[in-house]
């Protein structure tokens, strides 16, 4: 496909997908259940970081884990009390289970308790001159596991590039909290890190049609095909190229190709 027509590809797609009807049906729905920016990062993170499997299955899960949380995820995490954990106990989505969500509100109770914001515990390790995220994805995941007695086990859930995962769930998220536009869907609450520097999420359905538009040649879906794609994507917009994730895994979703 010449350049030119899939630049009018992408964009018709984007203008598709990009609208408040794609939330009902993704786990960035979660997150839009709330106002309050602490609630909506902490449900982003953990909603992104749930993110496999079918979508229904998914959502469903997240409410379970708010209603556990008495959908006041972050009033729980800051106020709640030894007993209320006890609500906690059972959770579990695939190999996600009550150990990791324990250990997920010990993170982020640390964390806000010094901190307003969890843009920082991504922001702190990047820079304006830094290409990508990557540092950032790096630097978080260090940060994540530095409470004592962190549980091992709880490590396979925060991927990071410098064990060369694509880092689909959380490239994910940061596109929900960076991205910034007059549609809608993503959330585009922090300003440290910019949208030039985001990675284009890479799963299955993303994979699959950037593969076959000539987009993605790297046949392991690692760090560096997550790369080749955005750097591929920022030819038609170098400011805002993850934007065309909405693209690429509406024509998956949907069978378009």
């Amino acid at each position: 496909m010449k350049s030119s027509n899939l630049f009018e590809l992408l964009e018709e797609k984007v203008a598709q997908y990009n609208r408040p009807s794609f939330i009902e049906d993704d786990p960035i729905s979660i997150p839009h259940l709330f106002e309050q920016k602490q609630d909506i990062e902490i449900m982003g993170l953990w909603a992104s970081l749930l993110a496999w499997g079918q979508r229904k299955t998914i959502i469903n899960k997240c409410h379970d884990l708010l209603e556990r949380m008495d959908h006041a995820p972050y009033d729980f995490i800051m106020n709640h009390q030894e007993d209320d954990l006890k609500k906690l106990l059972g959770f579990k989505h695939r190999t996600f289970n009550d150990t990791d969500t324990l250990y997920f509100i010990e993170f982020f109770k640390f964390h806000y308790q010094q901190h307003d914001s969890l843009e920082s515990a991504f922001s702190q390790f990047i820079t304006k001159e830094d290409d990508t995220v990557e540092k950032a994805l790096i630097g978080f995941r260090t940060y994540f596991f530095s409470i004592p007695d962190a549980p091992e086990r709880t490590q396979k859930h925060i991927a990071t590039p410098a064990r060369k995962s694509a880092c689909k769930r959380l490239n994910m998220f940061l596109r929900w909290m960076v991205r910034k536009d007059a549609q809608g869907v993503d959330f585009g609450i922090w300003d440290s890190i910019q949208p030039s520097q985001l990675v284009c999420p890479l799963d299955v359905h993303v994979d699959r049609v950037a593969k076959k538009l000539g987009l993605l040649h790297r046949t392991q879906s690692d760090w560096k095909a997550a790369l080749e794609l955005t750097n591929n994507l920022k030819k038609f917009s170098t400011e805002d190229p993850v934007k065309y994730d909405f693209a690429l895994f509406g024509m998956g979703i949907e069978g378009e190709i």
